[in-house]
Parts: C-alpha cells; sequence; structure tokens
C-alpha cells in the first residue's frame, strides 16, 4: 500500500494513499474533480497545467509556478498546492475577478479559455516572488504558457495593466504576501499557511521516508515524465528532492558545489553562481521556460547525457567534476570524462549523481553561451556551444570549449581547448580555433537539420563567443 502523502491543497489538508508517481494533475483533475486545472501536451510545453507550489525553506515559504503534468504527487508533500480555483474561492471582489483575472478580461486577453487559467497562475506566482516587477520579466515568466486563440499581443496588454494596476509591491518577502492579499490577487487563507505547514506531520509529510528498493530514482521529473509518464503511475519514488544537502549550492576549497538536485531556477537565483560567472543566469534564461526551470535539476541534465544538453554543456565549459555517490563513499570525475557514448555515462549500479563543482579563477574567467533553436525560449537546440577562458592579460592561459548537436554526448572540445592555451586573440587565431573544433565533430542529419548545416553553425558559434568576449578585435566580416 502506497505511503500517504500529506498536504495542503489550496485551502484544505489533503492525505492521499495514492503511488507516489501519481502525476499531480491527474490527481488534481481526477481525484478533486478541480478541472479548472487543463491537460495539454503532458511535455510541459504549453502550460494549461501550471499550478502553485509552495515550498517551505530557510527563507520562510517561497511559491513558484510549476506543470503539474509533470509533477510527482509525492513531491507536493509538506507544501501547499494552489490551483487556479484556490486563487479566487469564493469572487469577493466586486467583479468577482482577482486583479490578474480582471486584466485578462478588460484588454481581451482569453477568448476559449483554456490557456487562461494557467497564464493567470504564472502570472501569480511571478507577482509573490518577483523583486523587480518590471515587463520584460512579467513576460519571462508566462514564456511557459502557449495560447492558440486570443494572440500574445493583447496578452501582453493584460500583463502592463496588471503591472500598473498593482503599482509598486514590497520587495521583502515577510511584506509581499499581506500587500498581495490587500490587494485582492490572492486570497486571505495564505497568511496562514505557513503556520499549518509547520503543523503537518514530519514522517506522513514525505521529510523521511524510507523508500523501497525497486523505486524509480527521479529528480525534478521534467524529462523522465515525458518519457515514462503513464509507466510512473504506479511507482513508488527516490525522490533526489527529499534528500538532504541534494538541493545545496555552497563554496568549499576554491570551488564551488552545486547539489544534484538544485533546479536551473536555483542556479540563476545563486548568488555565489552569480558573483562567480555574472553572465551566467542570463544565459539560462534561454534554457526552457520558467515552470520546467523551477523543476529541471542538474543532475537529471547531465545523467540524461542528452547530447544537447543546455546544463551538460555549460559545465562542460566551466571545467566540471562531478561526483558520484554509492551509500557512503563518493568518487569524482571530470565531467568531459563521464559521458561514454549516446545516452550512456559513467554512472554505476548503485551510484547517484550527488554534485557537480566548478574550480574558481583568482581571476576569474571570460564565459559566454550559444544556443540556436527554432524558438528563442524552451526548445530544444539545434546546436548550442560555451566557452570559458582564463586570462593572462591578452592571453589566453587556459580555454574549456564545448558543443551539443554535433556529437553523440555533450562534446569537450579537447583540441580546440588546448589549441588556443597561450594564444592571444586575432582572426587569425580563431579561424585555426574553428578549423580545429570541426575536426572533432561529426554531426548526423535529423530533424533539428542536416549535419553540414549543423557543421557550420557551429563555427558560427564559436566565432559568435569572440565577438561577444573581445569587442572590437574581430569584426564579422573575419568569419571564415
Amino acid at each position: 500500500m502506497a505511503a500517504k502523502t500529506v498536504f495542503i491543497l489550496n485551502d484544505r489538508e489533503v492525505r492521499v494513499a495514492l503511488p507516489a508517481g501519481t502525476a499531480l494533475v491527474d490527481f488534481i483533475r481526477d481525484d478533486q474533480r478541480l478541472t479548472g486545472t487543463h491537460v495539454g501536451c503532458r511535455e510541459g510545453d504549453c502550460g494549461a497545467c501550471t499550478v502553485l507550489l509552495g515550498t517551505p525553506g530557510a527563507q520562510g515559504l517561497r511559491y513558484r509556478a510549476v506543470a503539474s503534468c509533470l509533477f510527482p504527487l509525492a513531491d507536493a508533500a509538506g507544501c501547499h498546492v494552489v490551483t487556479i480555483e484556490g486563487l479566487n474561492p469564493d469572487g469577493r471582489s466586486p467583479s468577482g475577478l482577482t486583479p490578474v483575472q480582471q486584466a485578462f478580461v478588460s484588454e481581451g486577453a482569453s477568448q476559449c479559455g483554456f490557456c487562461t487559467p494557467g497564464l493567470v497562475v504564472s502570472l501569480t506566482a511571478f507577482l509573490l516572488e518577483d523583486a523587480g516587477l518590471n515587463l520584460d520579466d512579467a513576460v519571462t515568466a508566462i514564456e511557459g504558457n502557449i495560447c492558440r486563440c486570443t494572440g500574445y499581443t493583447a496578452i501582453r496588454r493584460a500583463v502592463r495593466r496588471l503591472l500598473h494596476e498593482v503599482g509598486r509591491l514590497p520587495q521583502d518577502p515577510g511584506e509581499r504576501l499581506p500587500a498581495l492579499i490587500a490587494a485582492g490577487v490572492v486570497p486571505a487563507y495564505f497568511a496562514a499557511i505557513p503556520v499549518r505547514l509547520k503543523e503537518l506531520p514530519a514522517a506522513v509529510a514525505g521529510k523521511s521516508v524510507r523508500q523501497p528498493g525497486d523505486a524509480v530514482v527521479m529528480a525534478g521529473g521534467t524529462d523522465l515524465y515525458v518519457q515514462r509518464g503513464p509507466g510512473l503511475a504506479g511507482k513508488e519514488l527516490d525522490l533526489m528532492s527529499r534528500r538532504e544537502g541534494f538541493a545545496a549550492i555552497w563554496p568549499e576549497a576554491e570551488r564551488i558545489f552545486i547539489g544534484a538536485a538544485a533546479t536551473v531556477s536555483d542556479l540563476m537565483e545563486s548568488r555565489l553562481l552569480a558573483a562567480a560567472f555574472p553572465p551566467l543566469a542570463g544565459f539560462l534564461r534561454q534554457v526552457s521556460a520558467t515552470q520546467v526551470r523551477n523543476r529541471a535539476t542538474v543532475g537529471g541534465n547531465i545523467v540524461n547525457a542528452s547530447p544537447i544538453g543546455d546544463l551538460s554543456v555549460i559545465l562542460l565549459a566551466l571545467d566540471a567534476a562531478i561526483g558520484l555517490r554509492r551509500d557512503a563513499a563518493t568518487r569524482e570525475r571530470k565531467l568531459s570524462e563521464f559521458f561514454l557514448g549516446y545516452k550512456k555515462t559513467d554512472l554505476q549500479p548503485g551510484e547517484l549523481a550527488a554534485w557537480v563543482s566548478v574550480p574558481l579563477c583568482r581571476d576569474g574567467i571570460l564565459f559566454h553561451f550559444e544556443k540556436v533553436a527554432r524558438r528563442k525560449r524552451q526548445d530544444i537546440a539545434s546546436v548550442n556551444s560555451a566557452i570559458g577562458l582564463e586570462m593572462d592579460g591578452e592571453r589566453i592561459a587556459a580555454a574549456h570549449v564545448s558543443a551539443g548537436g554535433v556529437a553523440p554526448v555533450p562534446l569537450y572540445l579537447r583540441a580546440a581547448s588546448a589549441f588556443l592555451a597561450g594564444r592571444q586573440v586575432s582572426a587569425e587565431t580563431v579561424r585555426e580555433f574553428i578549423a580545429v573544433a570541426g575536426s572533432e565533430t561529426a554531426p548526423i542529419s535529423d530533424v533539428r537539420g542536416a549535419a553540414v548545416y549543423k557543421q557550420a553553425l557551429l563555427g558560427r558559434l564559436l566565432f559568435a563567443h569572440f565577438l561577444e568576449l573581445f569587442p572590437g578585435k574581430l569584426q564579422a566580416g573575419d568569419l571564415p
């Protein structure tokens, strides 16, 4: 019999004895009959199933938008799950709508209405968590919500109207929630949720449940549910998010360690990583969309071993190492040696990816990432590439270059990286570097492009790294 999962759904405590692998959206719709949360793609692409997830932590209760079609029921334990019905349970405002809903109505930003609940939930999450509340960030927050009939111009007008009407909000999380309750953005019962969560029984809330030996190991689930969704429904899970320290980011011995269960959003919000690699957060905006970034993990991206995994390509260029743990023993390998073949890694039976680490350079590094996909956001790359350079004056002291989509694995370009060491940046150096890199790759033709296209595209991405990192040193006409 499945262990009980206890959490708060909207304003009610629920105790569920369904298998851990049950998708949260199915529990919400089929068991609880909260059908405002819609089922669309079941791949995290459309945003129709978006719900709010309030998770207790060191910084208090934090709310994020997540795709409930890719979310295991067991990982809701001890949390607050909010559907569209929970944002406006009784329609007490004069119009019967929250300010977010009213903005959509006022600007004609909803037609068939299928996508609207997800958009409303995503924007509510943005108001709960975002510090700056500017238009660009608000639009980014809903990039994972697809609307097929209304048109995005009306939605942008609704977002602009909402930000104008809500006005400035306190940046202090302790003051933000009361302000949003007062504005009618979220209902009053939200104020009591932090205390109510603390009162949930720890054991059945999933704090320390021993899993059976045949449990499926799951990190964020954003890829596993796409690949094996129906097969996971009856499974018990070993959730990486419930393992102590697996979601942490910490400094140690001139390295930054990133727990395998840390999400893309965790990386974007880390002050440690921002100080060491200032452009990183901006590049990570190209990785999927908000609902997926809030769940997709470092360990999952690496162990999945996709030849075009964005995080794998980025970490290779940061000269990352990976910690592989079995019981109490941990062995370390360079990430560049971890990928053995297509979807094949050096992960041994019984091992888990516990962390990755990136070295800190005293003088910092120059880092750049490029990605070409059919959509700027929330799409798989045709080709991606990253570069990390340690400089010694005008010379490159050390280089780490990586590429995706041009080999069966996320590829560390060894020869090209070695070629750059000790050289000054010039048009001739970059042209030779691109030629060396091309000799290391073997792309194949597939739905994302012909092999010859990918080879040419890689050369242009590698050139773009230097064009961006060394302005004035190169011109577009220097491209080979």
